[in-house]
């Protein structure tokens, strides 16, 4: 059994961005030399998630207009969170929707998508440096 582990640092210029990593991970795995398993992709704080879906531009305008309705911004002092002298409670909210991690297989050395899947990292309380755990497990 191999095991590789990496840390990805990513900082934002805007406190929402959607990130496409997945060139990144797949320069990792193949590094890895793992032929059959899994690659795990964890965002490592909690206003910032990992997921997968299609790299289409509409689609991500249409993640942050969604996500804003659900968990909006402002007014902040509709969050018990934003008491303790914070204002990212909405961000908080958002990484709970859209997820912690993903965990892909890999097959014959690359990682095993569905058509149009892509690996990404949501900021949702950005201008600071965040961290990515990326496992890669097996043979």
């Amino acid at each position: 059994m191999k095991s590789t582990t990496k840390y990805l640092t990513f900082r934002t210029e805007k406190k929402f961005k959607l990130v496409n990593i997945t060139s990144e991970i797949e320069k990792i795995v193949c590094e890895s030399e793992v032929s059959e398993g899994i690659c795990l992709v964890n965002s490592m704080h909690i206003t910032s998630s990992i997921f997968v879906n299609d790299n289409e531009v509409g689609l991500h305008q249409d993640f942050e207009k969604w996500l804003e309705n659900l968990a909006p911004h402002l007014p902040t002092k509709q969050y018990s969170h934003n008491d303790t002298g914070e204002d990212n409670a909405d961000a908080h909210l958002k990484r709970q929707i859209m997820g912690r991690e993903t965990v892909v297989a890999i097959t014959k050395g690359k990682l095993d998508f569905g058509p149009w899947e892509q690996i990404f990292y949501g900021e949702f309380d950005g201008c600071r440096n965040k961290k990515v755990l990326v496992k890669v497990i097996g043979v």
